[in-house]
Protein backbone atom coordinates (compact mmCIF):
# COMPACT_ATOMS: atom_id res chain seq x y z
CA UNK A 1 0.00 0.00 0.00
CA UNK A 2 1.44 3.45 -1.05
CA UNK A 3 1.80 5.69 1.79
CA UNK A 4 0.29 8.97 1.91
CA UNK A 5 3.56 11.05 1.59
CA UNK A 6 4.11 9.08 -1.50
CA UNK A 7 0.79 10.16 -2.68
CA UNK A 8 1.53 13.74 -2.29
CA UNK A 9 5.38 12.96 -3.44
CA UNK A 10 3.77 11.62 -6.66
CA UNK A 11 1.39 14.66 -7.18
CA UNK A 12 3.41 17.36 -6.90
CA UNK A 13 5.69 15.21 -9.35
CA UNK A 14 2.47 15.22 -11.41
CA UNK A 15 1.94 18.65 -11.12
CA UNK A 16 5.20 19.61 -12.77
CA UNK A 17 4.91 17.81 -15.04
CA UNK A 18 1.27 19.13 -16.41
CA UNK A 19 2.97 22.69 -16.19
CA UNK A 20 6.24 21.72 -18.30
CA UNK A 21 3.22 20.14 -20.69
CA UNK A 22 1.07 23.76 -20.72
CA UNK A 23 4.65 25.64 -21.24
CA UNK A 24 5.48 23.61 -24.42
CA UNK A 25 2.29 23.73 -25.89
CA UNK A 26 2.45 27.67 -24.97
CA UNK A 27 5.80 27.75 -26.71
CA UNK A 28 5.19 25.96 -29.61
CA UNK A 29 2.22 28.30 -30.34
CA UNK A 30 4.17 31.46 -29.42
CA UNK A 31 7.32 29.80 -31.95
CA UNK A 32 5.66 29.97 -34.68
CA UNK A 33 3.60 33.38 -34.80
CA UNK A 34 7.26 35.05 -33.87
CA UNK A 35 8.26 33.21 -37.12
CA UNK A 36 5.39 33.95 -39.54
CA UNK A 37 5.92 37.54 -37.88
CA UNK A 38 9.60 38.14 -37.73
CA UNK A 39 11.60 35.47 -39.67
CA UNK A 40 15.21 37.28 -40.01
CA UNK A 41 15.59 38.41 -35.91
CA UNK A 42 14.28 34.88 -34.33
CA UNK A 43 15.82 31.66 -36.56
CA UNK A 44 18.57 31.50 -33.29
CA UNK A 45 15.50 31.67 -30.67
CA UNK A 46 13.57 29.08 -32.65
CA UNK A 47 16.35 27.08 -32.57
CA UNK A 48 16.71 27.34 -29.02
CA UNK A 49 12.81 26.57 -27.89
CA UNK A 50 12.98 23.59 -30.74
CA UNK A 51 15.63 21.84 -28.97
CA UNK A 52 13.70 22.72 -25.35
CA UNK A 53 10.31 21.03 -26.54
CA UNK A 54 12.42 18.27 -27.92
CA UNK A 55 13.50 17.41 -24.81
CA UNK A 56 10.20 18.15 -22.64
CA UNK A 57 8.16 16.54 -25.42
CA UNK A 58 10.28 13.32 -24.93
CA UNK A 59 9.91 13.49 -21.23
CA UNK A 60 5.93 13.86 -20.87
CA UNK A 61 4.15 10.71 -22.15
CA UNK A 62 0.64 11.70 -19.67
CA UNK A 63 -2.97 12.74 -20.83
CA UNK A 64 -3.61 16.20 -20.97
CA UNK A 65 -6.86 15.88 -18.45
CA UNK A 66 -5.91 17.19 -15.13
CA UNK A 67 -8.64 15.76 -13.34
CA UNK A 68 -8.80 12.20 -14.87
CA UNK A 69 -5.53 11.52 -13.83
CA UNK A 70 -6.67 12.74 -10.09
CA UNK A 71 -9.43 10.14 -10.37
CA UNK A 72 -6.80 6.92 -11.07
CA UNK A 73 -5.41 7.37 -7.84
CA UNK A 74 -6.20 4.23 -7.08
CA UNK A 75 -4.08 3.79 -3.81
CA UNK A 76 -6.74 6.74 -2.18
CA UNK A 77 -9.71 5.15 -3.92
CA UNK A 78 -12.37 2.90 -1.19
CA UNK A 79 -13.97 -0.21 -2.83
CA UNK A 80 -17.83 0.21 -2.32
CA UNK A 81 -19.14 -3.25 -1.76
CA UNK A 82 -22.57 -4.31 -1.99
CA UNK A 83 -23.76 -4.72 1.00
CA UNK A 84 -26.24 -7.61 2.18
CA UNK A 85 -29.79 -6.45 1.53
CA UNK A 86 -31.85 -9.25 2.95
CA UNK A 87 -31.90 -12.89 4.14
CA UNK A 88 -30.13 -15.46 1.94
CA UNK A 89 -29.96 -12.95 -0.68
CA UNK A 90 -26.50 -13.72 -3.21
CA UNK A 91 -26.83 -11.23 -5.78
CA UNK A 92 -28.52 -8.56 -7.07
CA UNK A 93 -29.59 -7.00 -10.78
CA UNK A 94 -28.26 -3.31 -11.62
CA UNK A 95 -31.28 -1.73 -12.66
CA UNK A 96 -30.20 2.19 -12.77
CA UNK A 97 -27.91 4.16 -12.09
CA UNK A 98 -28.01 7.77 -10.49
CA UNK A 99 -24.19 8.80 -10.79
CA UNK A 100 -21.49 8.57 -13.61
CA UNK A 101 -17.64 7.73 -13.33
CA UNK A 102 -16.19 11.40 -11.85
CA UNK A 103 -19.61 12.49 -10.37
CA UNK A 104 -19.03 14.15 -6.67
CA UNK A 105 -21.29 12.72 -4.84
CA UNK A 106 -22.02 12.92 -0.90
CA UNK A 107 -22.65 11.26 1.98
CA UNK A 108 -26.42 9.28 1.90
CA UNK A 109 -26.47 10.65 -1.83
CA UNK A 110 -28.22 7.73 -4.45
CA UNK A 111 -25.68 5.62 -5.93
CA UNK A 112 -27.78 3.25 -7.87
CA UNK A 113 -31.16 0.74 -7.92
CA UNK A 114 -30.74 -2.57 -7.71
CA UNK A 115 -33.16 -5.78 -7.73
CA UNK A 116 -32.88 -8.39 -5.81
CA UNK A 117 -34.76 -11.89 -5.30
CA UNK A 118 -37.26 -10.62 -3.33
CA UNK A 119 -37.12 -6.73 -3.60
CA UNK A 120 -36.09 -3.31 -5.47
CA UNK A 121 -33.51 -1.42 -3.10
CA UNK A 122 -31.87 1.99 -3.58
CA UNK A 123 -28.16 1.65 -2.75
CA UNK A 124 -26.91 5.19 -1.00
CA UNK A 125 -22.97 6.42 -0.91
CA UNK A 126 -21.69 6.22 3.13
CA UNK A 127 -18.88 8.48 1.85
CA UNK A 128 -18.35 12.11 0.44
CA UNK A 129 -15.97 12.14 -2.63
CA UNK A 130 -16.20 11.63 -6.58
CA UNK A 131 -17.07 8.15 -7.65
CA UNK A 132 -13.73 6.84 -9.81
CA UNK A 133 -15.02 3.69 -10.95
CA UNK A 134 -18.44 1.79 -11.68
CA UNK A 135 -18.05 -1.47 -11.83
CA UNK A 136 -21.06 -2.96 -13.31
CA UNK A 137 -23.26 -1.96 -16.61
CA UNK A 138 -27.10 -1.82 -16.56
CA UNK A 139 -28.74 -5.22 -16.44
CA UNK A 140 -25.60 -6.93 -14.76
CA UNK A 141 -25.87 -9.57 -11.53
CA UNK A 142 -23.64 -7.94 -8.76
CA UNK A 143 -22.53 -10.31 -6.18
CA UNK A 144 -22.83 -9.51 -2.22
CA UNK A 145 -20.16 -8.59 -0.84
CA UNK A 146 -18.01 -7.07 -4.18
CA UNK A 147 -17.36 -4.10 -5.44
CA UNK A 148 -20.28 -2.22 -7.00
CA UNK A 149 -18.56 1.17 -6.97
CA UNK A 150 -15.23 2.39 -6.59
CA UNK A 151 -15.20 6.41 -4.47
CA UNK A 152 -12.24 8.56 -4.01
CA UNK A 153 -12.67 9.99 -0.65
CA UNK A 154 -13.13 14.16 -0.33
CA UNK A 155 -10.22 14.11 1.55
CA UNK A 156 -8.04 12.54 -0.43
CA UNK A 157 -8.76 14.64 -3.48
CA UNK A 158 -8.38 17.83 -1.67
CA UNK A 159 -5.05 16.67 -0.76
CA UNK A 160 -3.76 16.44 -4.19
CA UNK A 161 -5.04 19.20 -5.52
CA UNK A 162 -3.68 21.36 -2.86
CA UNK A 163 -0.30 20.01 -3.48
CA UNK A 164 -0.76 20.10 -7.08
CA UNK A 165 -2.69 23.37 -7.83
CA UNK A 166 -4.42 24.05 -11.03
CA UNK A 167 -2.79 23.57 -14.50
CA UNK A 168 -4.80 26.02 -16.30
CA UNK A 169 -3.03 29.47 -14.80
CA UNK A 170 0.67 28.79 -14.94
CA UNK A 171 2.43 31.55 -17.19
CA UNK A 172 5.84 31.17 -18.11
CA UNK A 173 8.14 33.48 -19.90
CA UNK A 174 10.84 32.01 -21.59
CA UNK A 175 13.70 34.35 -23.19
CA UNK A 176 12.16 36.60 -26.21
CA UNK A 177 8.59 34.37 -26.03
CA UNK A 178 5.85 35.48 -23.61
CA UNK A 179 3.55 32.21 -23.43
CA UNK A 180 0.31 31.99 -21.13
CA UNK A 181 -2.38 28.95 -21.28
CA UNK A 182 -5.03 30.19 -23.56
CA UNK A 183 -8.65 29.74 -23.19
CA UNK A 184 -8.68 27.19 -26.08
CA UNK A 185 -6.12 24.54 -24.52
CA UNK A 186 -8.36 25.23 -21.16
CA UNK A 187 -12.15 24.43 -23.34
CA UNK A 188 -10.77 21.26 -25.36
CA UNK A 189 -9.59 19.98 -22.00
CA UNK A 190 -13.05 20.42 -19.80
CA UNK A 191 -14.51 19.40 -23.50
CA UNK A 192 -12.45 15.84 -23.61
CA UNK A 193 -13.46 15.72 -19.83
CA UNK A 194 -17.20 15.78 -20.83
CA UNK A 195 -16.32 13.47 -23.32
CA UNK A 196 -15.02 10.72 -21.28
CA UNK A 197 -17.55 11.08 -18.55
CA UNK A 198 -20.59 10.49 -21.06
CA UNK A 199 -23.54 8.62 -18.98
CA UNK A 200 -24.30 5.52 -20.93
CA UNK A 201 -27.45 4.52 -18.75
CA UNK A 202 -30.91 4.30 -18.81
CA UNK A 203 -31.86 7.23 -17.40
CA UNK A 204 -33.41 9.16 -20.38
CA UNK A 205 -34.70 12.86 -21.20
CA UNK A 206 -38.16 13.38 -22.62
CA UNK A 207 -39.67 16.09 -23.13
CA UNK A 208 -37.06 17.93 -21.47
CA UNK A 209 -37.52 15.64 -18.18
CA UNK A 210 -35.10 13.31 -16.99
CA UNK A 211 -36.92 9.44 -16.35
CA UNK A 212 -36.19 5.88 -15.65
CA UNK A 213 -37.56 2.71 -17.76
CA UNK A 214 -39.45 1.10 -15.29
CA UNK A 215 -39.25 -2.77 -16.08
CA UNK A 216 -38.58 -6.03 -14.34
CA UNK A 217 -35.46 -8.43 -15.24
CA UNK A 218 -37.60 -10.38 -16.73
CA UNK A 219 -39.17 -7.82 -19.34
CA UNK A 220 -35.62 -6.25 -19.68
CA UNK A 221 -34.09 -9.91 -20.43
CA UNK A 222 -37.15 -9.72 -22.96
CA UNK A 223 -36.43 -6.50 -24.87
CA UNK A 224 -32.96 -7.39 -25.43
CA UNK A 225 -33.69 -10.81 -26.75
CA UNK A 226 -36.43 -9.00 -29.55
CA UNK A 227 -34.03 -5.83 -29.70
CA UNK A 228 -36.30 -3.91 -28.69
CA UNK A 229 -35.58 0.05 -27.26
CA UNK A 230 -37.55 -0.01 -23.95
CA UNK A 231 -37.41 3.67 -24.20
CA UNK A 232 -39.53 3.52 -27.16
CA UNK A 233 -42.42 1.59 -25.54
CA UNK A 234 -45.07 3.09 -23.45
CA UNK A 235 -45.49 1.65 -20.09
CA UNK A 236 -49.24 0.32 -19.16
CA UNK A 237 -48.43 -0.99 -15.76
CA UNK A 238 -48.25 0.73 -12.25
CA UNK A 239 -46.58 4.35 -12.45
CA UNK A 240 -45.54 3.91 -16.02
CA UNK A 241 -44.01 0.13 -15.61
CA UNK A 242 -43.12 -1.34 -18.74
CA UNK A 243 -45.11 -4.99 -18.78
CA UNK A 244 -44.30 -8.44 -20.80
CA UNK A 245 -47.41 -7.72 -22.58
CA UNK A 246 -46.24 -3.83 -23.91
CA UNK A 247 -42.83 -5.68 -25.46
CA UNK A 248 -45.24 -8.17 -27.26
CA UNK A 249 -48.11 -5.65 -28.16
CA UNK A 250 -45.29 -3.91 -29.78
CA UNK A 251 -43.91 -6.34 -31.80
CA UNK A 252 -47.12 -7.73 -33.04
CA UNK A 253 -47.77 -3.91 -34.00
CA UNK A 254 -44.31 -3.86 -35.84
CA UNK A 255 -45.37 -7.37 -37.63
CA UNK A 256 -48.55 -6.09 -38.87
CA UNK A 257 -47.51 -2.78 -40.10
CA UNK A 258 -44.67 -4.35 -42.44
CA UNK A 259 -47.48 -7.40 -43.77
CA UNK A 260 -49.93 -5.05 -44.39
CA UNK A 261 -46.92 -2.61 -46.35
CA UNK A 262 -46.63 -5.26 -48.65
CA UNK A 263 -48.60 -5.04 -51.84
CA UNK A 264 -50.65 -7.86 -53.19
CA UNK A 265 -51.66 -7.23 -56.44
CA UNK A 266 -50.13 -10.41 -58.36
CA UNK A 267 -50.66 -13.82 -57.03
CA UNK A 268 -46.82 -14.48 -57.34
CA UNK A 269 -46.29 -11.86 -54.24
CA UNK A 270 -49.44 -13.01 -52.22
CA UNK A 271 -47.90 -16.67 -52.28
CA UNK A 272 -44.15 -14.96 -51.42
CA UNK A 273 -46.02 -12.77 -48.43
CA UNK A 274 -48.27 -16.31 -47.40
CA UNK A 275 -44.93 -18.27 -47.07
CA UNK A 276 -43.52 -15.49 -44.85
CA UNK A 277 -45.83 -14.79 -42.65
CA UNK A 278 -45.95 -18.87 -41.66
CA UNK A 279 -42.21 -18.81 -41.25
CA UNK A 280 -42.62 -15.82 -38.86
CA UNK A 281 -45.17 -17.47 -36.99
CA UNK A 282 -43.26 -20.82 -36.59
CA UNK A 283 -40.42 -19.00 -35.36
CA UNK A 284 -42.72 -17.31 -32.65
CA UNK A 285 -43.78 -20.48 -31.45
CA UNK A 286 -40.84 -20.87 -28.81
CA UNK A 287 -39.22 -17.99 -27.12
CA UNK A 288 -36.84 -18.37 -24.31
CA UNK A 289 -36.62 -15.79 -22.22
CA UNK A 290 -33.44 -15.68 -18.97
CA UNK A 291 -34.85 -16.86 -15.38
CA UNK A 292 -34.19 -14.07 -13.29
CA UNK A 293 -35.16 -11.60 -10.05
CA UNK A 294 -38.41 -12.80 -8.76
CA UNK A 295 -39.15 -15.56 -10.81
CA UNK A 296 -35.11 -16.92 -10.24
CA UNK A 297 -35.59 -17.21 -6.22
CA UNK A 298 -39.03 -18.97 -6.80
CA UNK A 299 -37.01 -21.68 -8.76
CA UNK A 300 -34.52 -21.92 -6.05
CA UNK A 301 -36.69 -21.87 -3.29
CA UNK A 302 -39.40 -24.40 -4.93
CA UNK A 303 -36.54 -26.82 -5.55
CA UNK A 304 -35.24 -26.50 -1.68
CA UNK A 305 -39.02 -27.15 -1.08
CA UNK A 306 -39.60 -30.70 -3.02
CA UNK A 307 -36.56 -32.34 -1.20
CA UNK A 308 -39.33 -31.55 2.31
CA UNK A 309 -41.93 -33.87 2.83
CA UNK A 310 -45.24 -32.52 2.71
CA UNK A 311 -48.09 -33.44 4.14
CA UNK A 312 -51.65 -31.68 3.36
CA UNK A 313 -55.01 -30.96 5.04
CA UNK A 314 -58.29 -29.03 4.46
CA UNK A 315 -61.10 -28.07 6.29
CA UNK A 316 -64.26 -25.78 5.81
CA UNK A 317 -65.16 -22.97 7.82
CA UNK A 318 -68.43 -21.16 8.15
CA UNK A 319 -68.00 -17.55 7.69
CA UNK A 320 -71.75 -16.51 8.60
CA UNK A 321 -70.70 -14.39 12.36
CA UNK A 322 -67.42 -13.26 11.17
CA UNK A 323 -69.69 -11.87 7.94
CA UNK A 324 -71.82 -9.85 10.50
CA UNK A 325 -69.23 -8.75 12.64
CA UNK A 326 -67.05 -7.39 9.81
CA UNK A 327 -70.09 -5.65 8.86
CA UNK A 328 -70.74 -4.29 11.84
CA UNK A 329 -67.27 -2.78 12.46
CA UNK A 330 -66.14 -1.82 8.67
CA UNK A 331 -67.69 1.71 8.79
CA UNK A 332 -65.52 2.37 12.29
CA UNK A 333 -62.21 1.18 10.17
CA UNK A 334 -63.47 3.61 7.15
CA UNK A 335 -63.11 6.34 9.57
CA UNK A 336 -59.58 5.60 10.69
CA UNK A 337 -58.50 5.24 6.86
CA UNK A 338 -58.41 1.32 6.36
CA UNK A 339 -59.82 -1.13 3.77
CA UNK A 340 -61.18 -3.74 6.54
CA UNK A 341 -61.59 -6.99 4.66
CA UNK A 342 -61.70 -11.01 5.89
CA UNK A 343 -57.99 -11.21 5.96
CA UNK A 344 -56.74 -9.24 9.27
CA UNK A 345 -59.15 -11.17 11.08
CA UNK A 346 -57.96 -15.05 9.74
CA UNK A 347 -54.17 -13.88 10.47
CA UNK A 348 -55.38 -12.20 14.00
CA UNK A 349 -57.28 -15.86 14.09
CA UNK A 350 -54.39 -17.70 13.08
CA UNK A 351 -52.06 -15.88 16.05
CA UNK A 352 -54.40 -17.00 18.79
CA UNK A 353 -54.36 -20.54 17.46
CA UNK A 354 -50.58 -20.23 17.04
CA UNK A 355 -50.21 -19.64 20.79
CA UNK A 356 -51.95 -23.04 21.61
CA UNK A 357 -49.48 -24.95 18.93
CA UNK A 358 -46.55 -23.27 18.56
CA UNK A 359 -45.10 -25.86 16.64
CA UNK A 360 -46.26 -25.30 13.41
CA UNK A 361 -44.45 -21.08 14.07
CA UNK A 362 -41.43 -23.28 14.02
CA UNK A 363 -38.23 -24.17 12.13
CA UNK A 364 -35.61 -26.72 11.99
CA UNK A 365 -32.04 -26.19 12.10
CA UNK A 366 -29.91 -26.81 9.63
CA UNK A 367 -28.20 -29.86 10.73
CA UNK A 368 -31.74 -31.18 10.99
CA UNK A 369 -31.30 -31.65 15.01
CA UNK A 370 -33.28 -29.00 16.56
CA UNK A 371 -36.48 -27.37 16.21
CA UNK A 372 -36.63 -23.93 16.59
CA UNK A 373 -39.73 -22.40 18.01
CA UNK A 374 -40.45 -18.44 17.24
CA UNK A 375 -42.15 -16.82 20.15
CA UNK A 376 -42.79 -13.83 17.36
CA UNK A 377 -45.43 -14.16 14.68
CA UNK A 378 -44.32 -12.47 11.44
CA UNK A 379 -47.48 -13.86 9.37
CA UNK A 380 -46.91 -13.87 5.78
CA UNK A 381 -49.31 -12.96 3.40
CA UNK A 382 -48.70 -14.10 -0.47
CA UNK A 383 -49.31 -11.28 -2.98
CA UNK A 384 -49.44 -11.26 -6.72
CA UNK A 385 -47.52 -7.91 -7.99
CA UNK A 386 -45.95 -6.71 -11.11
CA UNK A 387 -42.62 -7.96 -10.10
CA UNK A 388 -44.27 -11.41 -9.79
CA UNK A 389 -45.50 -13.77 -6.30
CA UNK A 390 -44.04 -11.72 -3.34
CA UNK A 391 -44.23 -12.60 0.28
CA UNK A 392 -44.04 -9.78 2.45
CA UNK A 393 -45.33 -10.45 6.48
CA UNK A 394 -46.94 -8.67 9.31
CA UNK A 395 -44.59 -8.10 12.27
CA UNK A 396 -45.41 -8.85 15.65
CA UNK A 397 -48.86 -10.20 14.98
CA UNK A 398 -49.88 -11.82 18.08
CA UNK A 399 -49.04 -8.22 19.55
CA UNK A 400 -51.09 -6.55 17.15
CA UNK A 401 -55.15 -5.73 17.45
CA UNK A 402 -57.05 -6.20 14.05
CA UNK A 403 -57.35 -2.54 13.08
CA UNK A 404 -53.64 -2.64 13.42
CA UNK A 405 -53.13 -5.51 10.98
CA UNK A 406 -55.42 -4.54 8.71
CA UNK A 407 -53.83 -0.69 8.68
CA UNK A 408 -50.32 -2.68 8.09
CA UNK A 409 -51.87 -5.30 5.50
CA UNK A 410 -53.00 -1.98 3.17
CA UNK A 411 -49.82 -0.42 3.40
CA UNK A 412 -48.02 -3.42 2.31
CA UNK A 413 -50.86 -3.88 -0.64
CA UNK A 414 -50.09 -0.40 -1.45
CA UNK A 415 -46.50 -1.22 -1.85
CA UNK A 416 -46.65 -3.72 -3.56
CA UNK A 417 -48.58 -2.90 -6.31
CA UNK A 418 -46.29 -0.09 -6.60
CA UNK A 419 -43.02 -2.74 -6.92
CA UNK A 420 -41.53 -0.64 -3.85
CA UNK A 421 -41.76 -3.03 -0.83
CA UNK A 422 -38.87 -3.27 1.11
CA UNK A 423 -35.91 -6.08 2.27
CA UNK A 424 -37.62 -5.79 5.89
CA UNK A 425 -41.12 -6.07 4.37
CA UNK A 426 -39.87 -9.38 3.10
CA UNK A 427 -38.04 -11.43 5.74
CA UNK A 428 -37.96 -12.73 9.02
CA UNK A 429 -41.62 -14.43 8.23
CA UNK A 430 -42.64 -17.09 10.08
CA UNK A 431 -45.84 -18.60 9.24
CA UNK A 432 -47.73 -18.02 5.38
CA UNK A 433 -51.10 -17.81 4.26
CA UNK A 434 -51.74 -17.93 0.81
CA UNK A 435 -55.50 -15.75 -0.51
CA UNK A 436 -55.90 -17.27 -3.88
CA UNK A 437 -59.72 -16.72 -3.28
CA UNK A 438 -59.47 -13.08 -3.88
CA UNK A 439 -58.71 -14.34 -7.76
CA UNK A 440 -60.32 -17.71 -7.57
CA UNK A 441 -60.42 -21.64 -6.86
CA UNK A 442 -61.66 -23.54 -3.73
CA UNK A 443 -58.71 -25.99 -2.90
CA UNK A 444 -54.71 -25.89 -3.41
CA UNK A 445 -51.45 -27.60 -2.79
CA UNK A 446 -49.80 -24.76 -1.33
CA UNK A 447 -45.47 -25.66 -1.48
CA UNK A 448 -43.92 -24.90 1.85
CA UNK A 449 -41.54 -21.45 2.16
CA UNK A 450 -38.44 -22.36 3.61
CA UNK A 451 -37.75 -22.36 6.62
CA UNK A 452 -41.41 -22.10 7.79
CA UNK A 453 -43.31 -25.65 8.82
CA UNK A 454 -46.51 -24.68 7.44
CA UNK A 455 -48.87 -22.79 4.88
CA UNK A 456 -52.46 -22.21 4.10
CA UNK A 457 -54.11 -21.51 0.96
CA UNK A 458 -58.00 -19.80 1.75
CA UNK A 459 -59.77 -20.23 -0.94
CA UNK A 460 -62.99 -17.86 -1.46
CA UNK A 461 -66.43 -17.31 0.35
CA UNK A 462 -69.39 -19.20 -1.13
CA UNK A 463 -73.07 -19.43 -0.49
CA UNK A 464 -73.44 -23.31 -0.25
CA UNK A 465 -76.43 -25.49 1.38
CA UNK A 466 -75.96 -27.12 4.67
CA UNK A 467 -77.92 -28.74 7.25
CA UNK A 468 -78.56 -27.02 10.60
CA UNK A 469 -78.99 -28.90 14.00
CA UNK A 470 -82.22 -29.48 13.41
CA UNK A 471 -81.42 -31.04 9.90
CA UNK A 472 -83.25 -28.35 7.76
CA UNK A 473 -81.36 -27.32 4.41
CA UNK A 474 -79.92 -23.78 5.08
CA UNK A 475 -77.63 -21.33 3.09
CA UNK A 476 -74.40 -20.66 4.61
CA UNK A 477 -71.09 -18.90 3.76
CA UNK A 478 -68.10 -21.50 3.31
CA UNK A 479 -64.74 -20.96 3.15
CA UNK A 480 -62.41 -23.92 2.64
CA UNK A 481 -58.48 -23.27 3.72
CA UNK A 482 -55.76 -25.99 2.34
CA UNK A 483 -52.81 -26.78 5.03
CA UNK A 484 -49.56 -27.83 4.11
CA UNK A 485 -47.03 -29.09 6.88
CA UNK A 486 -43.55 -30.20 6.94
CA UNK A 487 -43.82 -33.93 8.11
CA UNK A 488 -40.48 -34.00 9.97
CA UNK A 489 -42.07 -31.27 12.38
CA UNK A 490 -45.69 -31.82 12.38
CA UNK A 491 -47.82 -34.74 12.26
CA UNK A 492 -51.89 -35.01 10.56
CA UNK A 493 -52.90 -34.65 14.54
CA UNK A 494 -51.61 -31.50 15.48
CA UNK A 495 -52.45 -29.60 12.38
CA UNK A 496 -56.13 -31.14 12.54
CA UNK A 497 -56.20 -29.42 16.40
CA UNK A 498 -54.88 -26.33 15.17
CA UNK A 499 -57.25 -25.96 12.17
CA UNK A 500 -60.08 -27.15 14.94
CA UNK A 501 -58.57 -23.80 16.98
CA UNK A 502 -58.77 -21.82 13.86
CA UNK A 503 -62.40 -23.20 13.41
CA UNK A 504 -63.58 -21.93 17.04
CA UNK A 505 -62.36 -18.57 16.37
CA UNK A 506 -63.48 -17.69 13.08
CA UNK A 507 -66.87 -19.25 13.58
CA UNK A 508 -67.19 -17.51 16.85
CA UNK A 509 -65.17 -14.30 16.17
CA UNK A 510 -66.31 -12.87 19.72
CA UNK A 511 -63.75 -15.06 21.61
CA UNK A 512 -61.18 -13.79 20.03
CA UNK A 513 -61.59 -10.79 22.02
CA UNK A 514 -61.60 -12.92 25.18
CA UNK A 515 -58.17 -14.58 23.97
CA UNK A 516 -56.30 -11.46 22.35
CA UNK A 517 -53.49 -9.73 24.60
Amino acid sequence: MISTRQILSKSKRLSNVLQKQQVVRGISTSCIFSNNSNNSNSNSNINSNNKSITRLSNSINIKSNFEKVIFRNYSSAIKFNLADVGEGIAECEVLVWYVKEGDQIKEFDKLCEVQSDKATVEITSRYDGIVTKICHKIGDMAKVGEPLVEITPESSIAEIKLNAGPASQVTVTPPSVSVSSSSSVSSSVSSSVASSLDHEYDITKKNGQKYKVMATPAVRNLGKLKSVDLKQIQGTGKDGRILKEDILNSLNAEAKSKTQSIPIAKEVITTTTTTTTTTTSAAAKETRVPITGIRKIMVRSMNAACSVPHFGFTEEYIMDSLSDLRNKVKPLAAEKGIKLSYLPFIIKAASLSLLRYPVLNSSISQDQTEIIYKNYHNIGIAMDSPQGLLVPNIKNVESKSIFEIAKELNRLQELSGKGLLTPNDMSGGTFTLSNIGTIGGLHSSPVLLLPEVCIGAIGKIQSLPRFNKHHAVITQSIMNISWSGDHRVIDGATMARFSNALKDYLENPSTMIMDTR
